[in-house]
């Protein structure tokens, strides 16, 4: 049975990031600042401000770091999808691992 993590993504990238996402926060691969407008859950570009909560004024850009109090980090549950490492060397691995499995009863 496959599980599921809860995981946070750089929004530009893709990259995993600390859920924890702090106020200088930054991806460490494409330096992008994570605590903006486009890595909070509230993000909606069609809602009014491009905001789900109610806010006095527009934040522009949306992808530079801001302190605003509403913000909460977007994650996302995802597929666990690496398989258990066999110790035994004789037990098949991969493709034909998945094929044996299906006719396992």
């Amino acid at each position: 049975m496959m599980t599921s993590r809860q995981v946070a993504r750089c929004t530009r990238c893709g990259t995993i990031v600390d859920a924890e996402i702090r106020s200088l926060s930054k991806c460490p691969k494409c330096q992008v600042e994570l605590h903006s407008c486009i890595q909070c859950v509230n993000f909606d570009p069609s809602a009014s401000l491009e905001c789900a909560e109610r806010i006095p004024a527009r934040v522009s850009p949306k992808d530079a770091a801001n302190d605003c109090p509403l913000f909460s980090g977007r994650t996302s549950f995802e597929r666990e999808t690496t398989a258990a490492v066999s110790h035994n060397p004789n037990e098949p691995t991969g493709a034909k691992k998945a094929f044996d499995d299906l006719f396992k009863f």
